[in-house]
């Protein structure tokens, strides 16, 4: 019995991949490199964070308004031209739908959930 084999055969090449980012090279973006994207008529940096570097931090998801629990890999996106304290942190899945949410009263921090 021959061993396994764990990369691909033949000559494929590696911007053919289904994770690859035309023009940036096979998967970068999960190698934590930013993106731009435009949301609400502006231009964001978008950055994935693995989540396992801000152990013992916790974030509010502005998209569903949940807490993102320490080491749960998730993004970071902010405004182009804005400075750290505009950063808010995104559970991917809120950041891919946030064009699709319907705007809503947002409850304070300290405010209970129902």
């Amino acid at each position: 019995m021959s061993p396994r084999h764990n990369r691909p055969r033949g000559g494929e090449n590696p911007a053919d991949r289904p994770d690859a980012d035309p023009g940036r090279g096979p998967g970068l973006e999960r190698y934590g490199l930013e993106r731009t994207e435009e949301y609400q008529g502006e231009e964001w940096k978008v950055r994935h964070v693995a989540g396992a570097s801000a152990a013992g931090k916790r974030y509010r998801c502005p998209g569903c308004d949940q807490e993102i629990p320490s080491g749960t890999p998730h993004l970071v996106a902010w405004p182009e031209y804005g400075g750290v304290d505009d950063r808010r942190h995104w559970h991917k899945a809120c950041w891919n739908a946030k064009d699709r949410r319907t705007s809503r009263v947002q409850r304070s921090r300290n405010a209970p959930k129902y």
